[in-house]
């Protein structure tokens, strides 16, 4: 769609405030204005103050938890721009929830991932705009345009400041390969990369970890896409200790941090986690070992390229 002549207006939902205000101020527009409440009953209510007639309108909402109520308010917020003839409307979904249930992993399993594409397509997006889903495929759920961001860039952007010595990467599992050693490429120097193995003997026993890899005496960098409860990175922290590993450091984009999570990061071995900010952290998970990097300057590009319909793909 063309949209020259139109204007570009940034929209928040409710778990994404902070880093929509980055965006905006990253491009120079004010955030539109805006209220998603809720009725007394819960219902969402969405309360637009501004006209969006023709504009090129981007929401910003990550769909963390609460994940149902967050989503709810971008598909209700898509539906409020669609009945105000927004020009163009482009989800900006810094996490995708659900994208864990991405396959039937068993029988009479849902695939919810697809669902929620199929929701935010019904619901009016144009287009949608995320970073590091879960598992790239997802991509082809969507019947509309998606631009796929990636924070590697980022966090390793951060190491090459700090300028460690004797570093190498290690994949948590067998299924992070690819995303660490692109990771790896991607810092200062020819840094190697290391895999740890699990296996779990059977139901309800520990796990035996093994390196595929030689760490000892080396400063650790764990990559991986999201950290939830924290139990696989905060293990392999503790065996890469174990087998002679210098400094852990761990990182990751999407800092969703659910349940024991902050407890067990403060009691591993990690020396520092460094997290993006795609999952706003509340004042009660900010803790010293903990540091944030913002993904606005990114996400502003896009929005920009996306706004002057120009390609993206330098910003992959």
């Amino acid at each position: 769609m063309n949209t020259s002549g139109s204007e570009i207006k940034i929209l928040a939902g409710n778990s994404s405030k902070e880093l929509a205000q980055k965006i905006a101020d990253y491009i120079g527009v004010p955030l539109a204005k805006c209220e998603v409440g809720t009725f007394s009953d819960g219902e969402i209510s969405v309360n637009m103050a501004e006209t969006v007639r023709g504009c090129d309108v981007f929401v910003v909402q990550s769909t963390n938890s609460p994940v149902n109520d967050n989503l709810m308010e971008l598909l209700i917020m898509i539906d409020a721009l669609k009945r105000a003839s927004a020009g163009r409307i482009t989800a900006v979904i810094p996490y995708y929830g659900y994208a864990r249930q991405d396959r039937k992993a068993k029988a009479r399993d849902p695939i919810t991932a697809k669902l929620v594409a199929n929701l935010i397509t019904a619901a009016g997006a144009d287009r949608v705009l995320t970073m590091d889903l879960h598992a790239a495929q997802i991509q082809g759920y969507f019947d509309i345009p998606l631009d796929h961001l990636q924070g590697g860039k980022l966090l390793a952007d951060y190491f090459n400041e700090k300028k460690i010595e004797d570093l190498i990467v290690v994949s948590p599992d067998l299924g992070s390969v690819t995303r660490s050693r692109k990771f790896a490429n991607g810092l200062d120097g020819d840094v190697p990369l290391a895999i740890i193995d699990k296996r779990r003997p059977k139901a309800n026993v520990s796990e035996i970890m093994n390196i595929i890899g030689d760490v000892n005496g080396k400063n650790v960098i764990l990559l991986d896409d999201m950290i939830d409860t924290a139990g696989t990175i905060c293990n392999a922290a503790n065996a890469l200790k174990e087998f002679g590993a210098k400094e852990v450091y761990a990182c990751c984009t999407h800092a969703v941090l659910s349940g024991p999570a902050i407890e067990r990061i403060d009691a591993s071995a990690i020396s520092e986690l460094i997290v993006l900010d795609t999952i706003q952290l509340p004042d009660e998970k900010k803790i010293d070992k903990i540091k944030v990097k913002s993904v606005a300057p990114l996400f502003g590009d896009a929005i920009k390229k996306i706004f002057s319909n120009e390609s993206i793909s330098a910003l992959f």
